[in-house]
């Protein structure tokens, strides 16, 4: 069994009524009302998150949000003991998973106002730049976030930090780019 979807399953079994249609609430802006009018448990909204890329096994922080929102510590709990059991590769090895999270956090920290050069760069369609812009208008650092979160699901398993230090080298951010190599 899926342990993302085992997952799910106990969240969704977990919830009453009331927290179901709390969640819905809160889902207003990510799913069209007619379509949420007609969830009628928990693992149908998981559905249509996962459809909508807002969840995913390497992703769970619109779900963690949610259960914060309706006050569930338990069944956070949950979530967070999950995504602490994801398969590590060897110690000697990191992933690429793990050293992209990493090279995404020197980047937040040193980028700043020259994010969008940098995602121009990493060949980022102009039009999702302007749409996280519209999202997170006041916010940098998360526009920033959130737009290197959409070029790794963009990229997929092609996402590779050596693209990201070359991108940066690209953008004439060396200094940047010296920091993601260490």
């Amino acid at each position: 069994v899926n342990p993302f979807l085992s997952l799910l399953h106990s969240i969704s079994s977990g919830l009453s009524d009331t927290e179901l249609a709390a969640m819905k609430f809160l889902c207003r802006d990510k799913i069209r009302k007619r379509k949420l009018e007609t969830v009628q448990s928990g693992r149908e909204l998981f559905s249509i998150l996962i459809e909508q890329q807002e969840i995913a096994s390497d992703n769970l922080e619109f779900l963690r949000k949610l259960l914060q929102h309706i006050e569930r510590s338990d069944l956070l709990s949950q979530v967070v003991q999950f995504e602490e059991q994801e398969p590590h590769a060897p110690d000697d090895q990191p992933d690429e998973k793990h050293l992209l999270k990493e090279a995404f956090d020197v980047i937040c920290a040193n980028v700043g106002r020259e994010w969008k050069k940098l995602m121009r760069e990493l060949g980022m369609p102009e039009v999702k730049l302007d749409r996280i812009e519209a999202a997170y208008r006041f916010d940098l650092y998360e526009e920033l976030v959130q737009a290197l979160r959409e070029w790794q699901k963009w990229k997929g398993k092609d996402a590779k930090v050596a693209d990201l230090i070359k991108a940066l080298r690209g953008c004439n951010l060396n200094l940047v780019a010296d920091m993601v190599e260490e």
